[in-house]
């Protein structure tokens, strides 16, 4: 599922930008709905849904451990 959404840890990714956890989100979300872009009366409760998967996948890549990485 979802396989352009990219890996957005280290040692994957030295350098994850906002852009980039936005455009996993909005691929998630995409998958899951089935919808490349919502009609209008959907388009609320679609962004939102971006916007939680966002804040969800910058709280877990800020909280992970990656064994063996150099900080």
């Amino acid at each position: 599922m979802c396989r352009s959404i990219k890996t957005l840890r280290p040692p994957y990714a030295e350098q994850v930008t906002e852009q980039d956890v936005r455009a996993a989100a909005l691929q998630y979300v995409r998958k899951i709905s089935g919808f490349r872009a919502p009609a209008a009366h959907n388009a609320a409760a679609f962004d939102r849904a971006v916007e939680e998967v966002e804040r969800a996948t910058a709280a877990l890549l800020e909280s992970l451990e990656v064994r063996g990485s150099r900080s």
